[in-house]
């Protein structure tokens, strides 16, 4: 396997020595998905793939399938003799993950393996702290660096007070905007699309993430429209894609936030002020509602807390399935989200028994 072209489609030395595990089979990356295939991007070649009888039997879930932005082991690199046959999903470093259609409780990985995730955000009508406060926290627990975006900023009257409204809920994060006028202003966002690095772009539909792709891979890649006079955006991207850009950064455009949920949510790192205020709290497990001695609760009396924000913690905190847990249970649950965005608990444990086996070989 050659290192340099493997790290050029996003690999790091973690995911390569895992792949040099599987001898006779080849390294590839997936970078979009159909019904029942999927195109996949090798050292060489990017070829149509199928999973295994062995993967689709052993599979507990949509998430053990691949999904764009996967790395995957292949029987073959090229498309001589067919189509290949995809063997292994490789371990992920970070997944956006979905409840699968029609079901309570299986998951579905919406893209993998994303180094920086861009949260677009429009500075005219769309904006809307509570919103963002909601994709932070999905961005959080996707494993990527979430870094906000705020496109439009020329249609915006008065972009510093916009600017810093949203540097005041993006806590740990980066805040950037960009203009989509006049040929567009993306050098905010270069630093971020290095050789070899993956970028997603969320964020509700209309608000300039075709635009700034575009903008940063110098072409028309995408499709592009604007927001609609009832404030909600016309859907342009239909298909998730990875797409590489003349400068060596890949980049895949998720199409509307519908396609992710707040069940999988990461809400210590998207509201860190309330976490650092709840470890002052008289009780451990407080719910921060009639406890004595809560300090999130003096903290919005005393106004160094904007109840709105509280109003959103919470309301997330129920929608993401913690109401009414302890900070053990959350973290139990968390452990268990974990687990299951690289496929399980249980195809965790099988994973460890195989690695014991081929060391004792």
């Amino acid at each position: 396997m050659n290192k340099i072209v493997l790290k050029q489609m996003g690999m790091n030395d973690r995911i390569i020595k895992a792949a040099g595990e599987y001898s006779g089979l080849y390294p590839g990356r997936v970078v979009s998905q159909y019904k029942d295939a999927y195109r996949v991007m090798t050292e060489s070649a990017v070829l149509i793939a199928e999973v295994s009888g062995r993967l689709r039997h052993e599979a507990e879930g949509p998430a053990d399938f691949p999904a764009v932005g996967d790395f995957v082991m292949l029987d073959r690199e090229s498309d001589a003799g067919g189509h290949a046959i995809i063997h292994h999903v490789l371990p992920r470093k970070s997944a956006f993950i979905r409840k699968a259609a029609g079901t309570a409780q299986e998951e579905q990985v919406v893209a993998s393996n994303i180094d920086t995730v861009f949260i677009c955000m429009a500075m005219n009508k769309d904006f809307n702290l509570r919103r963002l406060e909601r994709y932070l926290a999905i961005g959080w627990d996707s494993g990527a660096a979430p870094v906000v975006v705020l496109t439009k900023s020329d249609l915006c009257g008065h972009p510093a007070e916009r600017l810093a409204e949203a540097q005041s809920v993006a806590i740990g994060a980066d805040v950037i905007m960009t203009t989509t006028q006049g040929g567009g202003d993306f050098e905010a966002a270069m630093p971020y699309m290095r050789p070899g690095q993956t970028v997603a772009f969320i964020g509700s539909s209309g608000v300039g993430k075709s635009t700034l792709i575009n903008g940063l891979a110098g072409e028309e890649m995408f499709a592009t429209g604007g927001l609609r006079n009832d404030d909600k955006g016309r859907h342009t991207t239909t298909r998730r894609e990875l797409i590489k850009l003349p400068d060596g950064a890949m980049v895949i455009d998720t199409p509307g936030m519908r396609e992710l949920g707040v069940e999988s949510a990461d809400l210590d790192r998207a509201f860190a002020d309330i976490e650092a205020l709840a470890e002052e709290c008289r009780f451990r497990d407080c719910t921060h509602t009639t406890e004595p001695g809560c300090a999130v609760l003096r903290a919005v009396e005393d106004g160094a807390l904007g109840a709105d924000r509280f109003a959103s913690y919470q309301k997330l905190k129920k929608e993401a399935g913690y109401e009414g847990l302890n900070s053990r249970q959350i973290e139990a649950k968390k452990l268990e989200r974990m687990f299951e965005s690289v496929g399980g608990m249980k195809n965790a444990r099988r994973f460890m028994k195989e690695k014991d086996k081929r060391r004792k070989r």
